[in-house]
């Protein structure tokens, strides 16, 4: 292999295809060219601009590494590759901005505790109105019945009116029963959506009282010291 050295007077700044003219760092270059030549320049190489450059100290440790312009391929994988770092540190950013909002709404157990009766109460409120219009609605059906006694013997001739005040009727209590059962459902959800966030927080709440832990010592001790 050949080993060359190259100087080029600082009063003449050559244009380098992707490298700064006059603006290099002091040092020395030197790189492997494309025939298996090393070579060596006080400035950016231009037969190594498709490779590594090493840029050396007086001393000859490696300085810095001057690496060579990217395909338009490298730069797309390198956008990617940061829009995917990028978006890993909104995803983490976001993830610890729900924890603190959930520490401050739910400092401990008991707070999340309460909350959750309080949401299951609300549920069952609303069931216990279905409920009471579901026995409304039989009491009105019994009623109904009673009218439909004359045309026992031959229902079809029964009035329009009494028919379909029989069909409003048993339409009403299908919808309540539909509706007590979508609140179920409710009670379910809510039920899962509290057990997610306690099984989410209990490590926050530990780790919190972990970090209160020194700090109420260290406290304890200045107090103590002060008393001396």
């Amino acid at each position: 292999m050949t080993r060359a050295f190259r100087s080029w007077g600082f009063g003449a700044c050559l244009c380098l295809t992707g490298a700064s003219p006059c603006g290099q760092a002091a040092g020395i270059y030197t790189c492997v060219d494309a025939q298996g030549h090393r070579i060596t320049a006080d400035r950016p190489i231009p037969e190594c601009q498709d490779r590594e450059q090493k840029l050396l100290n007086p001393s000859g440790t490696v300085k810095a590494t001057v690496r060579p312009p990217q395909t338009a391929q490298e730069r797309q994988a390198e956008e990617a590759q940061q829009r995917r770092q990028e978006e890993e540190q909104a995803r983490v950013a976001e993830d610890r901005r729900r924890e603190r909002a959930l520490l401050a709404r739910y400092p401990n157990e008991q707070t999340l505790e309460r909350e959750r009766t309080e949401s299951l109460q609300q549920v069952d409120d609303v069931t216990r109105l279905a409920r009471s219009r579901i026995d409304e609605l039989l009491v009105q059906r019994k009623s109904i019945a009673a009218e439909y006694e004359f045309y026992r013997k031959d229902p079809s001739k029964a009035p329009p009116a009494l028919r379909q005040k029989m069909q409003d009727n048993q339409d009403a209590e299908q919808a309540q029963w539909r509706f007590v059962r979508d609140q179920e459902a409710e009670k379910q959800r809510i039920n899962g959506r509290f057990d997610a966030e306690l099984a989410h927080l209990r490590p926050l709440w530990a780790a919190a009282a972990s970090a209160a832990q020194p700090a109420a010592g260290a406290a304890g001790g200045g107090a103590t010291g002060a008393g001396r």
